[in-house]
C-alpha cells in the first residue's frame, strides 16, 4: 500500500473514534498505528506489503495492550461503581421482628417486604443491615 493510504486510513479511524463511535480508545491506537506505518512506508518505500501489515498489527496490538487502559483512565476518569441494589444499606424497622418473620418497611422511598435473616430478634425502632435482596424481599440482620 502507498504511504498516503495508511495515513488516510489512520485519520479516518481516529476521526471515527473521536467524533462518532465510543470504542473506548481502541480505534485511537489502531488509527495511530496506521499513521505510523504510513510514515514508515514514506521513509522506506521498498517495504513489502506483508511487512507493512505485520508492522501495523504489531504496533496496534502492542500499543493497545501497553497504553490503552492508562490513557483511557486518565482522559475519561474512573467510572463510579454501579449500585446494583440496596444490599449493605441500613434501615430502621417500624416493628419488632423475630427470626424468620416479615414486615413492611420503608427504604429509599418505597415500601419493601423485610424478613429477618438472622437468629436474633430485631427490636422495634432497631437498625437492620440489608444482607441481600431476594426478589422483592429485603433480607436483614441486626446492625452491629
Amino acid at each position: 500500500m502507498s504511504w498516503w493510504a495508511w495515513v488516510i486510513g489512520g485519520a479516518v479511524l481516529l476521526g471515527a473514534e473521536l467524533a462518532f463511535v465510543d470504542a473506548q480508545f481502541y480505534l485511537v491506537f489502531v488509527g495511530s498505528a496506521a499513521i505510523l506505518v504510513g510514515v514508515i512506508v514514506a521513509a522506506t518505500p521498498w517495504l513489502a506489503a506483508w511487512a507493512q501489515w505485520a508492522v501495523f498489527a504489531a504496533l496496534a496490538i502492542v500499543s493497545m495492550v501497553t497504553f490503552r487502559s492508562r490513557v483511557y483512565e486518565r482522559l475519561r476518569g474512573r467510572t463510579p461503581p454501579v449500585r446494583t441494589g440496596p444490599a449493605n444499606e441500613v434501615l430502621t424497622l417500624p416493628v419488632s421482628l423475630a427470626p424468620g418473620e416479615t414486615c413492611q418497611a420503608e427504604h429509599g422511598g418505597t415500601f419493601w417486604t423485610v424478613r429477618n435473616d438472622s437468629d436474633a430478634t430485631i427490636p422495634s425502632g432497631g437498625r437492620a443491615r440489608i444482607s441481600r435482596v431476594h426478589g422483592l424481599t429485603l433480607l436483614v440482620r441486626p446492625d452491629a
